[in-house]
């Protein structure tokens, strides 16, 4: 089976492996390793200003001249969300991204404002073969299906081994790609095998000597076993109703200590957990079960802060620089493929 498929030819890259635009721990030199190693890069932003979008675009464009992408958060709750969006993606573009990956939300209204970019893919994350049609329809150019089992915010409710070959039925010949519970060449193979065209990585990309995250979030991936994980809407501050999957502990033992109280009567609700520094920005309080990440700059006990991280942690069992993550993805991969003939 080749390793190669043809979403490496709509992408412009040589393996089809993707780093998920993990907010702001996927920065520019994680995604410049990625799409350095033949993958694809995909720059977090989120809901970031356009000096963020900026800044983060032309730095790995210092880095690499690959193929990368920016991933953006869709949900348009308010008048004037998806116009502002629309900027971001126009924006992104203008400085030098090649693709654009959508999540949590419709991809109709931003379709046209990538083609209208002139150059460029546009793929979306969904977590069912429903909202894959919609794409689909919205005209994207891939679909990454995600599975209950990945980490950090989760839009998948069902099993990425179940909704991958239901999500590909469903909006053939539309490239799809597997995301959740993957972080080994077996992972890979195994997605390949059921008709994926890639697969998009985030916690095995945490665990990555580029990725912002603070050191001791690394260990924790790397020591964790997936029944360590919980799906829960426990870090709602910022980002309400929102599933998620995280590593146990300690604010959220204290949590389920105290009977799970509702947002508003937890304990140490308000509180800072200590201070953090955005990219480009000065330090600032983070505030218990508020969405983000612990970053490297973060000055405080990762036991009050979320540890996204999905069940890959189980294969997860070192921290190595992102080139060779992609490169041993591969080599595993295609030494399964070589064994089965």
């Amino acid at each position: 089976m080749e390793l190669r498929t043809p979403l490496c030819e709509l992408l412009g890259i040589d393996l089809p492996i993707l780093c998920a635009g993990m907010g702001f721990l996927a920065g520019p030199e994680l995604a410049a390793a990625v799409s350095g190693a033949g993958g694809l890069g995909v720059l977090g932003n989120g809901s970031a200003g356009p000096e963020f979008v900026r800044h983060q675009v032309a730095r790995t464009r210092e880095l690499t001249e690959r193929p990368i992408g920016v991933n953006l958060i869709v949900q348009a709750d308010e008048p004037g969300d998806a116009d502002y969006l629309c900027e971001q993606i126009r924006l992104a573009a203008e400085c030098g991204a090649n693709h654009i990956v959508l999540f949590w939300g419709e991809a109709a209204p931003f379709v046209a404002s990538v083609r209208e970019s002139g150059q460029g893919k546009v793929l979306i994350q969904v977590g069912s073969v429903p909202e894959a049609e919609a794409a689909a329809e919205a005209g994207v150019d891939a679909i990454i299906a995600q599975g209950v089992e990945a980490g950090g915010h989760v839009r998948g409710t069902e099993s990425v081994w179940d909704l991958l070959p239901a999500t590909i039925a469903a909006v053939a010949p539309i490239p799809v790609l597997a995301s959740g519970g993957i972080g080994n060449g077996e992972g890979l193979a195994r997605a390949l095998s059921l008709g994926a065209q890639g697969v998009s990585l985030g916690t095995r990309f945490v665990a990555s000597e580029e990725a912002d995250a603070h050191p001791e979030y690394k260990q924790r991936i790397v020591a964790a076993k997936a029944a360590e994980t919980v799906y829960t809407q426990l870090f709602d501050r910022g980002w309400p109703d929102a599933p998620h999957r995280v590593l146990r502990n300690r604010v959220f033992d204290e949590w389920e200590e105290a009977g799970s109280p509702a947002t508003g009567a937890r304990p140490g609700e308000g509180e800072p957990i200590g201070r953090q520094a955005r990219p480009g920005e000065e330090p600032r309080d983070w505030i218990r079960y508020s969405v983000g990440s612990a970053l490297a700059s973060f000055d405080g006990d990762v036991e009050d802060a979320p540890l996204w991280a999905g069940e890959s942690v189980e294969v997860v069992d070192d921290i190595r620089s992102a080139g060779e993550i992609v490169r041993s993805l591969a080599a595993e991969a295609e030494a399964i493929f070589s064994a089965a003939g």
